[in-house]
């Protein structure tokens, strides 16, 4: 297409990564060399070891490209494309070594130097992105690089769309919206409401429309392909929004059925080897996290059935996939009078205080203050040392790490499509509890949830583990407690 805004910067990032890692390996050999006073493997000169390196630099750039480091879809997500650059930056450290084994001549002068490159290596691209973001979002408030669309249609999306485009800073602008109701988009940011296609063009002949947005389709096939045609004679990116945009959400494959083009839409991404391979994800990743926290999981066993009293793990019924009934094991936080199985409702009854359990409804499952809490489950909910036992479930294969929250029977009625969520397993952790957990409505969690069940990933589950670990840390030293 005619906007070469992004290829531009793509062009940038590359330069720059390039910039990145010879300055990168040129740090390492010279504190491992020059600053270092222990002996060298080999005796390598700067001018050799730079010239040989920046040219095996270039396939460390090709990995990069592979891993899609130079595509909007990865450079226009912050974490994504940081764990891209982690992993590519490792991959291409192992092809630097394998390189100088199957070149059979010495490239670098110390192992060390491999170490302090890779390390240079992340950091430093990490770096030199983030500074180019900085950059390119200044040139998008001075209208620099912007993005002109023209979106066609009257549907509750074309709100939605215009709004979400005019933000300057991700680069978007709506030049024109093509409506038959001009009067009811009149409040959405745009330049210009036209009522015909042949109106917008005639009007919009000064701008440099770069995408068309067709958020419904005319009953007339012609008007339909007159846009598009338009779209392919002026290189001007299209795309369209089906009517029913909720059938393509989830795992969609096109193919021939019987010679005919098809558009399949499963109900889960999790499908096939995918299933197979995150249950085996589950059991490897799992298996050492137990390992890892059973000292952990002992004394604080030990510590509730000694000094707390009663038993130290509860098992709370929740449903699984294709409505399995589970119970799932945590660490009991509740004082002794109010566990046994009771719900919030009768607990809160029971206590003499029955308008908390509707505040605790409506907030989500969550109370701040909660009565029934007992002082060390503050501390277990904190640290979410109360979820571990969770890890057991998972190897049973009750849980995923990664999945929708387990939901309660009693709340399978508050849902409209619960069976979507119930296709794959729930998780110790998920979507909606890196994306604001009790700060986010109840109903915006449930269409997280949804979203994981219908576009899964492997490396979607990566990232939210990830987040996962680095909130908790946060939530640990802040004092703040679920």
């Amino acid at each position: 297409m005619k906007h070469s805004a992004s290829l531009l910067y793509s062009f940038v990032l590359l330069v720059l990564d390039f910039l990145a890692l010879v300055i990168a390996f040129s740090l390492a050999f010279i504190i491992r060399v020059k600053l270092d006073d222990r002996p060298l493997i080999e005796p390598i000169t700067a001018g050799t070891y730079i010239a040989v390196v920046a040219v095996l630099l270039s396939f460390w750039l090709l990995i990069y490209a592979l891993f899609g480091l130079y595509q909007s879809r990865v450079f226009e997500n912050r974490f994504k494309e940081a764990l891209m650059l982690l992993i590519g930056s490792f991959i291409g450290i192992l092809f630097l070594i394998g390189a100088e084994y199957v070149l059979n001549r010495p490239i670098f002068p110390a192992r060390l130097v491999t170490v302090y490159g890779f390390l240079f290596a992340f950091l430093l691209t990490l770096l030199f992105r983030t500074v180019a973001r900085a950059v390119r979002r200044t040139l998008f408030r001075y209208g620099i690089g912007i993005n002109e669309v023209l979106i066609i249609g009257s549907t509750p999306i074309t709100a939605e769309l215009a709004h979400a485009l005019s933000n300057k800073h991700i680069g978007f602008s709506v030049v024109g919206i093509v409506t038959d109701e001009p009067t009811k988009y009149a409040h959405i940011q745009s330049r210009h409401h036209f009522s015909s296609f042949e109106e917008a063009i005639e009007k919009l002949k000064n701008y440099d429309i770069n995408t068309i947005v067709q958020t419904e389709l005319y009953t007339k096939q012609d008007k339909n392909d007159e846009i598009l045609n338009y779209a392919q004679e002026n290189h001007i990116a299209y795309r369209f929004v089906p009517g029913n945009n909720r059938l393509f959400v989830g795992s969609i494959e096109v193919s021939l059925f019987e010679g005919i083009p098809t558009v399949a839409v499963h109900q889960t991404a999790l499908t096939g080897w995918g299933r197979v391979v995150k249950r085996l994800f589950d059991l490897l990743f799992g298996a050492i996290l137990v390992i890892l926290v059973s000292p952990i999981l002992l004394i604080t066993w030990l510590f509730l059935a000694t000094v707390g009293g009663g038993k130290p793990i509860y098992r709370q019924t929740r449903m699984s996939r294709f409505d399995t009934k589970i119970g799932l094991y945590k660490f009991r936080t509740h004082k002794t009078e109010y566990s046994g199985g009771l719900t919030p409702e009768q607990v809160f009854e029971k206590m003499g205080k029955p308008e908390l359990a509707k505040k605790y409804r409506d907030n989500g499952d969550f109370l701040e203050n909660d009565p029934r809490i007992s002082k060390i489950g503050r501390i277990l909910r904190k640290t979410s040392i109360d979820e571990l036992p969770q890890l057991l479930n998972v190897l049973k294969g009750d849980l995923s790490l990664v999945g929708p929250r387990p939901l309660i029977p009693q709340e399978m009625n508050l849902f409209k499509k619960k069976n979507v969520i119930l296709s794959v397993k729930p998780g110790v952790t998920g979507l909606a509890v890196v994306s604001g957990r009790k700060n986010i409505p109840f109903e915006e969690r449930r269409k997280l949830d949804m979203y994981y069940a219908q576009n899964w990933s492997f490396w979607l589950d990566i990232v939210i583990l990830l987040k996962t670990a680095v909130q908790v840390v946060a939530r640990v030293f802040s004092g703040k407690s679920d």
